[in-house]
């Protein structure tokens, strides 16, 4: 019998497109001989709508949901997670599993993952912790200098107008350039790169319009290097692959709307030795932050070999250009499986959790 996967994309984040665009690889990527899949759209409203596959394919021409005729909610029943009509005001079907293609908040921070494990219902990618984790910039840094992962130096900041005041003492901890950026948003949305003091006020007024919480990073002359890292308790690596853009930097043009925007190089041609220390560093940190299902490490290498971890992105680009997928694909794994592996992953977390007791009784 056929499994139902409930595909959630958009929700109310930047990263909105990004989702739209990564559920479209994803849907075709569903091996429908297994599978049924439900595209339900979360709106930036939060309202959530199930889609046909003509309305889909419209909310990806145009970037957005467009038909909101039939809005839905997932709520716990006797048999499971059910897909509920609020416009017919009966229940549709019964999901068995969620694949949330939600990159940044309220998708990707932990939030949905919370809402999905009080549904009892088993969900692709990394739990609460692992994702809210992930999520914030700044707790993965400090997670990291308390293991003594290596990284850029950087400085945090939650008060704008101190911020502000500051670029005399950024820079002298710092140097110039620095990266400034929006501690809990990904896809390189509001990311600027700072060379001189006049944009400096500019690139934390936009970072600080997406967050209460800023990350100015030391730049770090190197090359761009990406690790997919796939699995539960026993996690696989990806062959690494490089990111060359042909921006400034990595930016959300470049990775998104430029189709020249970027070069990658898959696999990275590096000694043996330095891919299996790059490899060895993305399992170090995948486990260290509790990751499950699936995450893409990203990485600087500089120019004497020193490998910096940069971020962590545990519902990472599915795009048709995207790195996670594309380096699974040079070691043999189909988009197809790899959707697949990542639904079988999700369910062995649910029933090994689901195995767990949740009453008390003295042992004897």
């Amino acid at each position: 019998m056929k499994k139902n996967i409930a595909l959630l994309f958009g929700g109310v984040s930047a990263e909105h497109e990004v989702s739209i665009a990564s559920t479209r690889n994803v849907y075709l990527s569903l091996d429908k001989n297994k599978f049924n899949p439900f595209l339900i759209g979360i709106d930036f409203n939060g309202y959530w709508y199930i889609q046909s596959e003509s309305q889909f394919m419209k909310a990806v021409q145009n970037k957005k949901i467009q038909d909101r005729s039939n809005r839905i909610v997932l709520i716990p029943t006797a048999k499971g997670c059910g897909l509920f009509s609020i416009t017919r005001r009966d229940f549709m079907d019964y999901i068995n599993c969620v694949f949330p293609v939600l990159h940044g908040p309220y998708g990707e921070d932990g939030s949905m993952q919370g809402y999905l494990k009080i549904l009892n219902i088993p969900f692709v990618g990394a739990g609460v912790l692992a994702s809210a984790m992930a999520m914030d910039k700044e707790v993965t840094k400090r997670l990291f200098q308390q293991e003594g992962i290596p990284q850029a130096d950087y400085l945090c900041f939650t008060d704008k107008k101190k911020c502000m005041d500051q670029f005399d003492l950024v820079r002298n901890k710092l140097g110039l350039p620095i990266f400034v950026k929006p501690c809990n948003l990904g896809s390189s949305v509001a990311v600027n790169k700072v060379e001189h003091k006049e944009q400096y006020k500019n690139a934390v007024e936009e970072a600080f319009s997406y967050d209460r919480k800023i990350i100015l990073e030391k730049y770090i002359q190197g090359r761009e290097i990406e690790c997919s890292v796939l699995g539960n308790a026993d996690p696989l690596t990806s062959v690494p692959g490089e990111v060359i853009p042909q921006h400034k930097f990595y930016s959300y043009q470049a990775k998104y709307i430029d189709e020249k925007g970027a070069k990658f190089n898959i696999p990275v041609k590096l000694d043996g030795s330095l891919i299996e220390h790059i490899q060895s560093m993305a399992v170090r940190v995948y486990i260290l932050l509790n990751c499950e299902g699936m995450a893409r490490i990203d990485f600087f290498l500089t120019p004497d070999n020193q490998v910096l971890v940069n971020e962590v992105n545990t519902i990472p680009g599915f795009t048709g250009i995207s790195m996670y997928p594309k380096l699974w694909e040079t070691q043999g794994l189909s988009n197809r499986e790899l959707v697949t592996r990542l639904i079988e992953l999700a369910e062995e977390r649910f029933n090994r959790e689901n195995n767990l007791r949740h009453d008390y009784a003295k042992l004897v």
